[in-house]
């Protein structure tokens, strides 16, 4: 029974650690861009297409 207090602390203390990442990551706008990767694949065949035409001639 005292190993499942041990490991719901552990998991608390995980979560809590997860949480502040997750705060973290909010205040230094990681997750202010939602527009460029949703296109981005869009761009990359436009690059890798010319990249093939000047590698053809």
């Amino acid at each position: 029974m005292s190993a499942l207090f041990i490991l719901i602390g552990i998991s608390l203390i995980v979560a809590l650690g997860f949480l502040c990442a997750f705060i973290w990551a909010m205040k230094k706008d990681q997750f202010e861009d939602t527009y460029t990767p949703s296109v981005r694949m869009l761009f990359e065949d436009e690059i890798s297409e010319k990249n093939q035409a000047k590698k053809n001639n």
